[in-house]
C-alpha cells in the first residue's frame, strides 16, 4: 500500500526581491549594510517601510507591489513572500516636516534634535544624520544661532514655497518625459486623446500637486493647492443640477392615495396582450 509522503514545512526566510539602483546597495564606501526601518508616514501618520543607506546618509522610500498567489524562485529555494519592492531615493525633509509642524505650535525656537523625537518610532532621530537634512532645514523653518548653536522654528510660508518649487520641478520632469496628464488622457497608456491645444498648464500643476501630496498631510495639501492658485475640484454631486421639486397632489389624488389597494390589479394589466391557454 502506497503511503503519502509528509511534506516538510517551508523554512521561513527574510529574502525579498528588490528593484533598486546599484548605488543603494553599494557598501564599498560604508562599512554598514542598508537598513530597512519603519518610520512615521508623513501623509497617513502610520508606520511605513523605508530604508537608510550609506551609513544613514541617504533615505529611501520602499514601495511594495503585491499580488495574490505569487512567489519567487531565489536560487534553489522558493520565497513564499511574493512582494516586489521598489526602492527610490527620498528627501528626508518630508519625514522631518511633521515634527517641525508639531513643535511649531509652541511658537518658540528649539534645537532640532529635541524636535525630531518619537517614542513610537525611535529610529526617527537617525533622519538627522542624512546628508540633506540639516543643510535643508531653512526650507521649512526659521533659523537662529545663539552661542554657536542653531535653533529652528517651523515656518508655513517657507514650507509652502519649498513645496511649490517641488511641484514646479515635477511639472518640468513630466513635460521632459512627454507624459501627458489631465482629463484628455487614457490612464492605462498615458496617451493624449485630445489635441495638444487642450493641454493646459493647470492639468500638469494638479497632477504634480497630487504626487507631492502623497508625502504631506491632507491639511498641508489643501494649503499648497491654495498657494498654487488652484481652486478645489467639486465632487460630482456638487456639480449635478438640483433635482426637480415634487409636484403638488390634488385633493382627488390625495384621497386616492389613501385607498386600500390590496387585491386590486394595476391599470396596465387590462391593456396587456392575452396569453394563449395551454392545450391539455
Amino acid at each position: 500500500m502506497a503511503t503519502k509522503k509528509k511534506r516538510t514545512p517551508n523554512a521561513q526566510n527574510d529574502s525579498w526581491v528588490v528593484i533598486a539602483a546599484d548605488s543603494v546597495i553599494d557598501t564599498q564606501k560604508q562599512d554598514c549594510d542598508p537598513d530597512f526601518v519603519r518610520l512615521r508616514n508623513p501623509s497617513t501618520d502610520e508606520a511605513s517601510l523605508y530604508m537608510l543607506g550609506s551609513g544613514d546618509g541617504q533615505l529611501y522610500e520602499v514601495k511594495a507591489f503585491e499580488e495574490d498567489f505569487h512567489s519567487w524562485f531565489v536560487g534553489q529555494t522558493v520565497q513564499r513572500d511574493g512582494k516586489l519592492l521598489f526602492v527610490t531615493q527620498m528627501d528626508p525633509l518630508y519625514l522631518i516636516l511633521p515634527y517641525m509642524i508639531k513643535s511649531g505650535r509652541e511658537g518658540k525656537f528649539q534645537p532640532v534634535d529635541q524636535v525630531v523625537k518619537d517614542e513610537d518610532f525611535p529610529v526617527s532621530s537617525r533622519l538627522l544624520s542624512c546628508t540633506r537634512s540639516l543643510t535643508s532645514l531653512h526650507h521649512i523653518a526659521e533659523e537662529k544661532e545663539v552661542g554657536g548653536l542653531k535653533f529652528h522654528r517651523y515656518s508655513e510660508e517657507r514650507t509652502l514655497n519649498w513645496l511649490k518649487k517641488k511641484v514646479e520641478r515635477t511639472v518640468v520632469a513630466l513635460k521632459k518625459k512627454n507624459i501627458c496628464v489631465g482629463e484628455g488622457v487614457k490612464s492605462t497608456t498615458y496617451v493624449r486623446v485630445k489635441s495638444e491645444s487642450d493641454n493646459q498648464e493647470e492639468d500638469y500643476l494638479r497632477y504634480a500637486h497630487g504626487l507631492i501630496s502623497e508625502y504631506v498631510s491632507e491639511e498641508l495639501s489643501k494649503a499648497l493647492l491654495k498657494h498654487l492658485g488652484l481652486p478645489e475640484l467639486k465632487s460630482p454631486k456638487e456639480t449635478e443640477p438640483p433635482s426637480k421639486p415634487p409636484k403638488k397632489m390634488t385633493a382627488a389624488q390625495k384621497s386616492l392615495a389613501k385607498v386600500d389597494k390590496t387585491g386590486m390589479k394595476p391599470m396596465s394589466s387590462f391593456f396587456s396582450p392575452k396569453t394563449k391557454a395551454e392545450k391539455k
